[in-house]
């Protein structure tokens, strides 16, 4: 009984974890510093902008117009893409990570 029930716990405590994961597929990615001014035109952001504001960092748009901060990693990742790629603006990306809070622990992300 005790075992069965030391179990139960476990896969209590397990669970969010798994179930936070999440893919995000072609997604307006911003930085921090300009997410509520164009939260709702994210596609006319600029990556100019996005280079000039990157030491406040990045994260996405959802579909319901939230904004997600992406981890240290993600960060440094998505600066690099950024710096490599010619786009303008549209800067959109796939991420996979883990959504803790308003926060998206990125386990990976692609410039599209």
């Amino acid at each position: 009984m005790r075992k069965a029930l030391c179990i139960a716990a476990l896969v209590a405590f397990l669970l969010p974890a798994v179930a936070s994961a999440k893919t995000f597929k072609d997604v307006p990615v911003v930085d921090s510093n300009c997410s509520a001014r164009v939260i709702n035109s994210p596609d006319t952001h600029t990556r100019a902008c996005a280079l000039r504001c990157a030491d406040s960092g990045f994260g996405i748009v959802t579909a319901d117009h939230k904004f997600l901060k992406f981890d240290d990693a993600g960060n440094k990742e998505i600066v690099s893409q950024l710096k490599s790629s010619s786009k303008k603006d549209h800067l959109r990306v796939n991420v996979t990570g883990d959504v803790q809070g308003d926060t998206l622990n990125v386990k990976s992300v692609t410039l599209l």
